[in-house]
């Protein structure tokens, strides 16, 4: 059995701070995983064979996604604080 997953940023908000992240996390990407940002859609699909391999997966992508998002908070908040 296959089973697959996904994760959308339909927010045009959500989709900017996303695009980013996705492509600096593009180089650590699993062959179980895909990502699309083609046009206004921005998303990640996993898929695997087993139940425990998809959820580890999972798990590792939201932690390195988080990260991304406090790096760019981060930034944000020294651009701000410049002008």
């Amino acid at each position: 059995m296959n089973i697959k997953g996904s994760i959308e940023f339909p927010e045009p908000w959500a989709q900017e701070r996303a695009r980013k992240i996705l492509q600096a996390l593009a180089p650590d990407n699993l062959r179980s995983m895909q990502t699309d940002l083609t046009g206004d859609k921005v998303s990640v699909c996993f898929h695997s064979v087993k139940i425990g391999s998809l959820l580890a997966s999972l798990d590792d992508f939201l932690l390195n996604f988080k990260i991304g998002e406090g790096v760019g908070k981060s930034l944000d908040q020294k651009t701000d604080r410049k002008n």
